[in-house]
């Protein structure tokens, strides 16, 4: 049996603060906001019944009439820190929304739906998981319900539901809406409210500001990278390439060098803009090396985002093209991606050949670009007759960050996002998706709204298919985040100013414990 630590008994204890609008959640009301979007002519013969649905804003108004409720909740996709805190939320809010609503909990991830594998969730068996890491309260997967089998299974499954609120990232939230879709099509009285997950920190807009689990694992990352930066300047032998988790997008790498001020980090969404081959990015860190040498510094921190490799012209088409065939081979490639291939490692090589992700695109993940800019820059280092000293050291951060505790910051936003969900489910609103806004500032001054999902949806290629997904968001190169840190890296790659984070705080001063990540500061001019 599980014993909880010393510190888990107190985060157990840890009352998660609310915004002031949701402390009064029989007296809020939703008013109409008109969006449309950006891909409606392509989206709206796929979603005819959600398409165009305005976004809301919740007000204070007058007393609502609730009603007792059955709500069910999946985690789908990986794990991010707060999870059970959404599920503490939800479970809160439909209690004070109507004391005998029923909460269930699918297990296991989607494919609990599809085959019908559920449990209660009461004020008891919660109790036990309130500001703690994981998903396993339920276990998450990453099963799709998208094919007409999977969606009339979770038809069948769902029916006797109020509601089904979905807990996952950009793929998740749009497999919400598909299931939200069918069910009206099937007139079914079921409404399917998303929440925005990911550590990655690329399911992000106008009206989401970030998504839950970032936070922490951008500061467990950080706490590590500390440490190694420190572990560095005090050896004085080695050169650590640190690949960080973000396939899609470089918001962690980004985030965590802000923090810790790495020597230097790479980040994909610039080597994309200035086409940067492979060569270019080993000179760029050769570059950083030498510099530091001719001070005597033998020795550094280096960032590298998961998916740069993709970011890198000629091995991204290289990537696309592979993962355009789910048996793709060496031999199938065109000539030129063929030269490209050839000219990588052959541990890259096999690595890019590896079976398939659940969307048919190649594993990133699985690939060890650490170690081929490792490879690249001692091929560089050679090239220049380079005499000094370099001995690499390489590390992969991911599933670190991905089940800590979460920090207070996802604990009173995953905990708000919940209590929205309820919210919204006795509001009947199904597509839509909970979004909490204002995040910089103080929780109490936290905003709240309702935003349909189709609204966030453009037309991508998926396995070769022309799919509805969630746009990504990308690092944005204009930002005030990316521009404080293009200021200052010529600085931090000559000399020593790093910063030591340190472990996640839970106790102290509101500054120390409860401040939003550091790029949504900058965003919004608060540092």
């Amino acid at each position: 049996m599980h014993e909880n630590s010393p510190l888990e008994k107190a985060r157990l204890a840890f009352v998660p603060a609310l915004p002031t609008q949701l402390k009064s959640l029989k007296e809020l009301k939703f008013e109409k906001k008109e969006r449309s979007s950006p891909d409606a002519k392509e989206i709206l013969p796929l979603f005819p019944l959600t398409q165009g649905r305005p976004l809301f804003e919740a007000k204070q108004g007058s007393s609502r009439k609730t009603r007792k409720l059955r709500v069910g909740v999946v985690f789908s996709g990986g794990q991010a820190a707060g999870g059970h805190n959404v599920i503490a939320g939800l479970l809160d809010g439909l209690l004070l929304l109507d004391p005998e609503s029923q909460l269930f909990g699918f297990l296991g991830g989607p494919s609990g739906i599809i085959e019908g594998k559920s449990k209660p969730l009461t004020k008891e068996s919660v109790a036990a998981y309130r500001n703690l890491g994981g998903f396993d309260l339920i276990g998450s997967g990453r099963t799709k319900i998208e094919t007409e089998e999977q969606l009339e299974a979770a038809f069948q499954t769902v029916q006797n539901l109020d509601a089904l609120v979905i807990v996952g990232g950009d793929d998740s939230n749009t497999n919400a809406a598909v299931l939200s879709e069918y069910l009206l099509k099937k007139k079914s009285k079921t409404c399917v409210i998303g929440v925005p997950k990911t550590i990655d920190g690329d399911l992000k807009n106008s009206d989401v500001a970030t998504s839950f689990g970032f936070d922490t694992a951008c500061k467990t990352y950080s706490e590590l990278i500390g440490n190694i930066a420190r572990d560095a300047k005090s050896a004085k032998k080695y050169t650590h390439f640190i690949k960080l988790m973000g396939r899609s997008a470089s918001h962690i790498a980004l985030e965590c060098a802000l923090s810790t001020r790495a020597n230097l980090t790479l980040i994909g969404e610039e080597v994309a803009a200035k086409k940067m081959t492979l060569s270019q990015v080993a000179e760029l860190v050769a570059d950083v090396v030498c510099k530091r040498a001719d001070k005597g510094l033998n020795y550094g921190v280096i960032l590298i985002p998961e998916g740069l490799i993709e970011f890198i012209p000629e091995i991204g088409e290289l990537i696309a093209e592979l993962s355009q065939d789910q048996r793709a081979s060496a031999e199938k490639l065109t000539p030129k991606m063929r030269s490209v291939f050839e000219s990588l490692p052959k541990d890259l090589q096999q690595q890019l050949l590896l079976e398939r992700d659940p969307h048919g695109n190649v594993q990133v993940s699985m690939i060890e670009t650490e170690k081929l800019l490792i490879y690249s820059t001692q091929k560089e280092l050679k090239k220049r007759g380079f005499k000094g000293k370099f001995a690499a050291q390489s590390h992969f951060f991911g599933y670190e960050g991905r089940a800590a505790l979460p920090s207070n910051f996802d604990a009173h936003y995953c905990y708000s996002l919940g209590v929205l969900a309820a919210l919204l489910a006795d509001e009947g609103l199904t597509g839509y998706m909970t979004a909490v806004g204002n995040l910089h500032l103080l929780v109490s001054d936290w905003s709240v709204k309702a935003l349909p999902i189709t609204m966030l949806m453009h037309m991508e290629m998926r396995s070769g298919k022309r799919k509805p997904v969630i746009q990504k968001a990308l690092v944005d190169l204009k930002g005030r985040a990316f521009q404080a840190f293009e200021k200052e890296r010529a600085e931090w790659a000559e000399s020593d100013i790093y910063r030591y984070p340190g472990p996640i705080q839970f106790f102290g001063g509101s500054a120390l414990t409860d401040a939003p990540p550091l790029t949504l500061q900058i965003e919004n001019g608060k540092n």
